[in-house]
């Protein structure tokens, strides 16, 4: 029998620490706690623009913070197309990125339980929209995108076994919580108060 050699001692040790999916180490006790619990499994995501940084006044630019308790805010501009400067990622950019992250995300979670090594990955998010829309050139034209396209490229470590490979794929769009809920649509409730002086 001969010698291992350093690269197939590196793959196995890899494969080994693959089996042990740390984010199953992590899902195991909430999802006890969520079948137990249901009420437990229920998050509030948010994001809220302020003008601390940049005056309400500028028209072409904004701040927005992400989250609760991350101290992360993005500076946004507005769209050329609409008469913006285009310095700056706009909200369109944002929704993009956002289904692009959870894609992402999503997939790195599900390969790491199935324990598919994987080499790269890179989810790109385009979306088209006819601005006519929004600038209530013509009533006809959907305001919001007509279509987003997600598109994914990955590759695994060689040997991975390829229905692996379409399980982690298929859990992937079953999974993405943006992607669902682009699909399927959900209800947005918006109000518009003046602020309290």
């Amino acid at each position: 029998m001969g010698a291992v050699s350093r690269d197939q001692h590196a793959g196995r040790a890899s494969a080994l620490r693959m089996r042990r999916s740390v984010v199953a180490e992590r899902q195991t006790p909430l999802r006890a706690l969520y079948a137990e619990s249901p009420q437990e499994a229920l998050t509030r995501k948010t994001a809220r623009t302020t003008s601390v940084a940049i005056p309400a006044s500028d028209p072409f630019h904004g701040e927005v913070e992400v989250g609760s308790g991350y101290r992360t805010s993005l500076r946004y501009g507005l769209d050329r197309y609409v008469g913006g400067l285009h310095d700056a990622p706009n909200p369109g950019d944002l929704l993009c990125a956002a289904l692009a992250a959870c894609q992402d995300g999503t997939i790195r979670m599900i390969a790491n339980q199935l324990g598919v090594e994987l080499n790269r990955l890179e989810v790109e998010v385009t979306g088209e929209l006819d601005v006519r829309g929004c600038l209530g050139i013509d009533r006809g034209v959907r305001v919001g995108f007509e279509a987003l396209r997600c598109e994914t490229e990955l590759t695994a470590v060689d040997g991975t076994d390829p229905q692996r490979l379409k399980a982690l794929l298929t859990a992937a769009e079953r999974f993405c919580v943006n992607l669902d809920t682009l699909r399927e649509g959900i209800e947005v409730n918006t109000s518009i108060s003046p602020a309290r002086t």
